[in-house]
């Protein structure tokens, strides 16, 4: 484990998986770590992490809503549609940006110097065809454990706009609950923010409490195999001066790891477990930066 340490610690993960690896930091999760996890069910409890999705969730202003449309629905046979044998059926239409409410962010999503993670280029994303690597669809599902670390409970309030989670910050957390971080691991992050937004009609997606590139930092070193939480961008917002997406930087593109933003923590933190079995699994759209899902931690 040291060794890792040592590795990741040097600046990136890159080829640690080999040259054309396209999974990063899920590659940590083994049958091993899957069975580690069933060993945490208990109750048997299945509580759904993600937002509920609608026109009317709230999204960044460079983003669209989502827009649902009914294809057939009961009007229709008012109108006289036919029914052979009685038969009667309804279908639908969503068109929705893929980063909206609870998502995961594909390795494809964010970059610099124009190299993905891995050492792939920036110019293998194209707008008619999409990433043709590190896309959504190279994620596997995941099944792992899920720790929540609350930082809502460690500071006995919900975080201000603009605060930052420090490394002395998650460390605190994951001692609060007499938790080590192991590989593998599916980090879950509450902040508090999405609870504040709940009164809030037009959010804000500026400014946010979340991890500085040092908390990042820290994750990195202990190996997790994915990072989530409940605010819009995992990071702090606004970032530190002459810092643009630190983290999202460090994270995705140096390490591998999948960020899954805007979590709806309230079921677990209502239940008091902070180890779980965790489970997620995107849309495997081929060649997409990211994906709505719905997160499960089952007790």
């Amino acid at each position: 484990m040291s060794e890792v340490k040592d590795a990741l610690a040097a600046g990136s993960a890159w080829h640690r998986w080999g040259p054309d690896d396209e999974r990063g930091a899920l590659n940590t999760i083994t049958p091993a770590h899957v069975r580690r996890a069933t060993a945490l069910v208990r109750t048997g409890t299945v509580l759904r992490l993600a937002q509920l999705l609608s026109p009317k969730t709230p999204v960044p202003s460079h983003r669209c809503g989502l827009q649902h449309f009914m294809g057939r629905d009961g009007g229709d046979y008012a109108a006289g549609a036919k029914r052979p044998g009685g038969f009667q059926f309804a279908e639908d239409t969503v068109v929705m940006p893929l980063h909206i409410g609870t998502h995961v962010d594909a390795l494809c999503h964010a970059w610099y110097d124009d190299r993905l993670y891995n050492g792939y280029l920036g110019n293998t994303l194209r707008s008619t065809t999409g990433a043709a690597r590190l896309g959504v669809d190279k994620m596997p599902p995941v099944v792992t454990r899920g720790v929540l670390l609350d930082l809502v409970r460690l500071k006995g309030r919900l975080l201000h706009d603009g605060e930052v989670i420090t490394r002395a910050d998650l460390e605190d957390a994951a001692s609060a609950i007499g938790v080590h971080l192991e590989p593998g691991d599916a980090v879950l992050l509450r902040t508090g923010w999405l609870e504040a937004q709940k009164t809030v009609a037009n959010p804000s997606f500026n400014t946010e409490p979340g991890i500085d590139l040092d908390a990042a930092q820290w994750l990195v070193e202990q190996d997790v195999a994915l990072v989530g939480a409940d605010n819009f961008a995992v990071e702090v917002l606004p970032f530190a001066d002459g810092t643009v997406f630190p983290v999202h930087q460090c994270l995705i593109r140096d390490y591998g790891i999948p960020l899954l933003e805007g979590l709806m923590l309230d079921p677990l933190v209502e239940s008091g477990r902070h180890t779980f079995m965790f489970v997620a699994s995107a849309l495997p759209i081929v060649g997409a930066t990211g994906s709505p899902l719905s997160p499960v931690a089952i007790l």
